[in-house]
């Protein structure tokens, strides 16, 4: 079982932008003194639900910080960038950091960071598999041609070749992870077969039957049974480790709602579009009963059962839930000095 951080930089109310990001640098740096195994970056625009705009930036800071942590997006939303660019960019973390990149990729959603990056909504709602596969061809073939609607360019070399990696686990290139949300993007996974980041909105049973849906895709596409089994998917949590189960969950209550509130409210649609609000206290409280959250002894249990039920050994763990950056150094450190050995 692998268990890593999923950092939001996250700006709680009353915190300024530099306060939130420097907590998720020191909480990545926490983890791997803590003997975890990844930190996965999200990536948010104009919003303080997450202060870093771009997921493969902070990457490349945390590579160069860190020797053995795996460091992964989750994600880079493809809509509002070049795939080449994304390619490059993965190839060379690839390459400059003995292969312990990942890059996860996302559609995202109908924002307005598809109007200031000029994607459009078509990049949205319809351009994602045309972006990832021309991602793909770039991180695996030396040299690449597009001839589509949106990306039309004669033969270029790929420079750097991920191939040309020194010392990678997998010298052929970054692993690339994509998020899931929807049978749509289950089957465009699968089809590829690409592992799946699912979030941490649901719980074991409809990730039990994402799992299953990309198995089945995955063999209707010709993958072959090895490749279906040893898919290393990753589920997204929350985790709060204290000495009592109601501590950590109190903890959670008096200060992920306020965030919530802040940074889901900021988000604005790119047409107008009318949208759900989750109610911040019922969902702190939903998370808190899905995830990790409680004694060492429960958090174990916790990321055991997840892992019977779904098949998913890699855990993503959002581990800033208290907003402070000494209570979150702490839920690291506990996740890796208390949790890991129970997990054996």
């Amino acid at each position: 079982m692998r268990v890593g951080t999923f950092v939001l930089a996250a700006q709680f109310p009353g915190q300024g932008q530099g306060e939130a990001l420097h907590r998720a640098v020191r909480s990545a740096e926490v983890a791997e003194e803590a003997g975890l195994d990844s930190v996965w970056l999200a990536e948010h625009h104009f919003v303080p639900y997450g202060t870093c705009p771009s997921a493969i930036t902070l990457a490349a800071l945390l590579l160069g910080r860190t020797r053995t942590l795996r460091v992964g997006t989750a994600v880079s939303v493809l809509p509002t960038v070049h795939p080449v660019a994304l390619g490059e960019q993965a190839a060379l973390l690839h390459l400059t950091s003995g292969g312990r990149f990942s890059l996860g990729v996302g559609r995202g959603g109908p924002w307005v960071d598809l109007e200031v990056f000029g994607a459009g909504l078509e990049a949205y709602e319809r351009g994602f598999p045309d972006s990832l596969d021309l991602l793909l061809r770039w991180l695996r073939e030396a040299r690449v041609a597009a001839d589509g609607e949106r990306f039309a360019f004669r033969e270029v070399a790929v420079v750097p070749r991920p191939a040309e990696a020194i010392g990678a686990a997998d010298p052929a290139g970054p692993e690339v992870v994509v998020a899931c949300t929807s049978p749509k993007s289950v089957r465009l996974a699968a089809e590829r077969g690409l592992p799946m980041l699912l979030g941490m909105h649901i719980g074991d049973e409809e990730k039990a039957q994402m799992v299953a849906a990309w198995r089945r895709c995955a063999r209707e596409a010709g993958r072959t049974g090895d490749e279906i089994a040893r898919a290393p998917h990753v589920a997204a949590g929350v985790a709060q480790v204290a000495d009592r189960r109601g501590e950590a969950q109190e903890t959670l209550l008096k200060a992920m709602p306020g965030w919530l509130k802040q940074g889901l409210d900021a988000h604005v649609t790119v047409d107008g579009r009318a949208r759900a609000m989750r109610d911040p206290v019922a969902y702190t409280e939903l998370l808190c009963a899905l995830h990790p959250v409680g004694t060492p002894r429960v958090c174990a249990d916790r990321l055991a059962a997840t892992a019977e039920r779904t098949g998913i050994t890699r855990f993503a763990l959002l581990a800033e839930g208290s907003g402070d950056l000494a209570a979150t150094e702490e839920n690291v450190r506990r996740l890796g000095t208390d949790v890991l050995p129970r997990l054996g």
